[in-house]
C-alpha cells in the first residue's frame, strides 16, 4: 500500500497493491502496522459503517465534536463517490479549504480523514457501497453538519443538478455559524 498526501494536513489518499491474475484479485484493505507506518497514526477503529447510495445522493457534510471525534478511513466497494474533506482546524492554516477526489470500486482507494475534519460524499454511480471505520462512535450528541452549498467553501461538486439530500444534511449550517475545532 502507498500513501499520496493531499493539500490537507493528514489527509490521505491510500492504495493498495493489487495482486491480479486469471482468476480476479486480490489486497489487502486493513493492516494495523501497514497503516501505522503509512499514516504514522495508532488507529483504535471502533465502528465500521455501510452506506448504500443511488447516483445522486449526496450525505454530509458530516463530522463530531470532541471528545466524540472521529478519524474515518473510507472506502468504496460498489460503484463510485465523489468524496469530500473540509479543515475544521481553526489554528490550520487551511481552515475553511476542502478536497475531493473520486473513490470507486474500480480504483480502489481509501480515504483518511483524521478528527478535526468534515466529510461527506456524491454518489456517481447508481447504487455505490462505501464502508468506512471509525475512531470513535456515533453520538447524536455531538455530531454536526456543514451546509454541502455554502458559498465560502464553493466545492465544486460533480453535480448534473439538484442532489438528494436527507432533511438533516438539508439543515446543516454555513461555516461561518458551525462549532468547529480549535
Amino acid at each position: 500500500m502507498k500513501a499520496i498526501a493531499t493539500a490537507l494536513d493528514g489527509v490521505l489518499i491510500l492504495e493498495p497493491r493489487v495482486f491480479e491474475d486469471a482468476r480476479g484479485c486480490f489486497f489487502e484493505s486493513w493492516n494495523a502496522r501497514t497503516f501505522a507506518e503509512l499514516t504514522g497514526v495508532q488507529a483504535e477503529f471502533v465502528q465500521d459503517n455501510h452506506s448504500v447510495s443511488h447516483r445522486g445522493v449526496l450525505r454530509g457534510l458530516h463530522y463530531q465534536l470532541p471528545p466524540m471525534a472521529q478519524g474515518k478511513l473510507v472506502r468504496v466497494v460498489q460503484g463510485a463517490v465523489f468524496d469530500v474533506v473540509v479543515d475544521l482546524r481553526r489554528a490550520s492554516p487551511r481552515f475553511g479549504r476542502w478536497h475531493g477526489v473520486e473513490l470507486s470500486a474500480e480504483n480502489r482507494r481509501q480515504l483518511w480523514i483524521p478528527p478535526g475534519f468534515a466529510h461527506g460524499f456524491l454518489s456517481l454511480a447508481d447504487a455505490s457501497v462505501v464502508l468506512y471505520k471509525t475512531t470513535a462512535g456515533y453520538s447524536p450528541a455531538h455530531e454536526r453538519c456543514l451546509r454541502w452549498d455554502d458559498p465560502r467553501l464553493a466545492i465544486a461538486w460533480p453535480l448534473a443538478g439538484v442532489p438528494l439530500l436527507s432533511p438533516r444534511d438539508a439543515q446543516g449550517l454555513a461555516l461561518a455559524d458551525a462549532e468547529v475545532f480549535p
